[in-house]
């Protein structure tokens, strides 16, 4: 097993009515964890790093990207690597070179004429270079430029507009707005599963659920059965990490060495990654 490209693992799990899992990678620990979790779960998996963590990192996607691909490759299990949300053509133009397979263009906020302009020449350069392209059309919760609530009267994805928008721009997946919303930290989003199962039967390619971190189990095995093809996991990772380096410190508050505290929060990571790989794959 080694690093694999994305649309090898989507268009697999989406010809078998299952779902293949990718998790947001921050810092070399999240990488570390979600290969751990994965080989435990004997599951494939997605390492995205989103256009926030490459400025985290001060712009520069290559260290990441490299660590990331390094981790994929040493790991028994089948692993991909997705630039995700990127907003900026000169950071998706990078996608290839630094090692991704897949990108995920976000022009989600502009209107309907403007997102189908830009994507359509977002997919064209991404096929150019090799690149398989997901792209937005709806708006998930959660996110700054997006309304308040997911289910606010219309933002969710209509079928015929996005079978329509497919169409228009050439992408290779898309991700719906079905009531999740991104950075929820308690598991309570109530999706609409009849909607998924009408976008599955309109859109030819893939679909992509984001805010998955706020889907209970059996909301997100449910969407699955209806047609998800990709779920988008981030917030539950750090909710995990966050919460054992706290308990870590408050235990041991004279700790200065971040080894410790570190590989705890890598391990209550893993350990995330490996029960939602089972809810995901089950």
């Amino acid at each position: 097993m080694s690093l694999v490209p994305t649309r090898d693992l989507v268009s697999e799990a989406a010809a078998a009515g299952r779902a293949v899992a990718a998790f947001n990678v921050i810092t070399l620990e999240h990488a570390e964890a979600i290969a751990a979790g994965a080989s435990a779960a004997g599951a494939a998996v997605i390492l995205q790093i989103s256009e926030n963590a490459v400025r985290f990192h001060g712009g520069r996607v290559s260290p990441i990207a490299r660590a990331a691909a390094e981790v994929a490759r040493s790991c028994d299990v089948d692993i991909a690597l997705h630039l995700d949300h990127v907003t900026d053509m000169e950071l998706l133009r990078t996608a290839a070179d630094a090692g991704f397979s897949s990108a995920m263009f976000d022009a989600g906020a502009l209107p309907y004429a403007e997102n189908v302009a830009a994507t359509r020449a977002a997919a064209q350069w991404a096929h150019g270079a090799g690149v398989w392209l997901e792209a937005e059309l709806g708006y998930v919760g959660g996110k700054p430029d997006a309304p308040a609530s997911a289910h606010a009267a219309g933002v969710r994805t209509d079928p015929r507009e996005a079978a329509d928008y497919v169409a228009e721009t050439g992408v290779d997946a898309l991700a719906v707005a079905v009531g999740s919303s991104h950075a929820m930290t308690e598991r309570s989003a109530a999706l609409d599963h009849e909607l998924i199962g009408r976008l599955r039967r309109a859109v030819p390619v893939p679909l992509v659920l984001h805010g998955s971190s706020g889907v209970g189990d059996g909301e997100l095995r449910r969407a699955v059965r209806a047609g998800i093809a990709k779920v988008n996991i981030g917030t539950a990772l750090n909710i995990a990490f966050t919460r054992a380096v706290r308990e870590t410190l408050a235990a041991r508050p004279d700790l200065t060495d971040p080894r410790p505290y570190v590989t705890s929060g890598r391990d209550a990571m893993a350990e995330t990654v490996r029960a939602l790989l089972g809810v995901v794959n089950g």
